[in-house]
């Protein structure tokens, strides 16, 4: 039985500087890294979004609700994981959202096509910490899912941002909910 620690879309479009920014987004890339050097996770994951095409994922103008300015899209820097973040301990990294939106680190795969799921259970892996950008949508997305695939969640709080104070109070209401830990901030 092992655990392992989900690194959800710590990448430069998320960060401070970026085309769909979060405050504090840099901070927790800065803030993941010293925790994997003191960390005990048997194993680590990332996921990224990864857009070719996403269809109506991408707003012109955006309704920030269903769709969003163009993001980490394939090929550019804004794709790539943010300076701060260590990525050495990173084992696999799960893309998602080539050609339709995606918000759960489960709806991705790896470079094999392995999905995350599966990948977690190849390794007897059956809790899971939880952590990224952003808290009110793809970190909860991907949390609500590892507790629908019947992995023990828990978000790490202190190392998550959310767009805004409503709604990542919201998600944190929906992750208790569903029965997902939460320790920190």
């Amino acid at each position: 039985m092992g655990r392992a620690l989900i690194i959800v879309d710590v990448q430069n479009d998320f960060c401070e500087g970026g085309s769909l920014a979060v405050e504090g987004g840099g901070g927790v890339a800065a803030g993941i890294s010293a925790a994997l050097a003191a960390g005990s996770w048997d194993h680590v994951v990332a996921t990224k979004d990864y857009h070719v095409d996403p269809g109506s994922h991408f707003g012109n103008p955006p309704d920030f609700v269903d769709s969003w300015p163009a993001h980490c899209v394939v090929g550019t820097p804004g794709a790539d994981f943010h300076p701060a973040l260590a990525t050495d301990q990173i084992e696999a990294v799960f893309h998602k959202g080539e050609h339709a939106p995606a918000y759960s680190g489960f709806e991705g795969h790896d470079r094999d096509g392995a999905g995350l799921a599966d990948w977690l259970r190849a390794r007897d892996v059956t809790e899971v910490d939880v952590v990224g950008i952003a808290t009110d949508y793809c970190v909860k997305a991907t949390a609500l899912d590892a507790a629908r695939e019947g992995f023990a969640t828990t978000v790490l709080l202190d190392l998550t941002a959310g767009v805004t104070p409503a709604t990542a109070e919201a998600a944190r209401g929906e992750l208790r909910a569903a029965g997902v830990s939460l320790q920190g901030a």
